[in-house]
């Protein structure tokens, strides 16, 4: 199973970060990877929690995905779309607020400590992430711990916070 969590918390072309969320997965299908399940948009504040009075909250996602792709070239393909969607890569923008963000959690079980770095190293603590992670595979195991899911989700942080987003009637 390969998963790719996503996230926005700035307008863009596409409008609001929900619809840049979603104009990222139909440009994941075009860069040949095959979105097979998704979980709900959540909203979630910023982290780290110092920048959270600079940034709006975020929408964030998680999806499992196929693709013919080798974690190298899926990793250039989301950055291609980050690009695409004016997310800017730079040293003195990490954990800046941005249009959209794409990271690899787990690429079919590989561990590894080369770029991508997997699974993803900061992932386990997120509740932004094993939250929607939860809904799309709730029996996965971290690939390097054997830590399940629902062990990490219960070691959550009382003010680790990931809201699910209603869908308007």
């Amino acid at each position: 199973m390969i998963l790719i969590a996503v996230g926005s918390n700035l307008a863009g072309p596409q409008g609001s970060p929900q619809a840049n969320c979603e104009a990222a997965l139909a440009a994941l299908e075009k860069e040949g990877v095959r979105v097979v399940h998704r979980s709900r948009w959540y909203r979630s504040p910023p982290w780290p929690q110092s920048e959270a009075k600079r940034q709006p909250w975020y929408v964030n996602g998680v999806i499992a995905v196929e693709t013919a792709l080798s974690p190298e070239a899926l990793l250039a393909a989301m950055h291609r779309v980050e690009a695409a969607m004016g997310r800017v890569r730079a040293p003195d923008t990490v954990n800046t607020a941005r249009p959209i963000d794409l990271d690899l959690i787990d690429y079919d079980g590989l561990a590894r400590d080369t770029a991508p770095i997997l699974p993803h190293p900061r992932m386990a603590g997120r509740a932004f992430v094993l939250r929607p992670l939860a809904e799309v595979a709730p029996e996965w195991r971290h690939p390097v711990t054997g830590v399940p899911l629902t062990t990490l989700l219960a070691g959550l942080t009382h003010g680790a916070i990931a809201e699910p987003i209603r869908e308007r009637s």
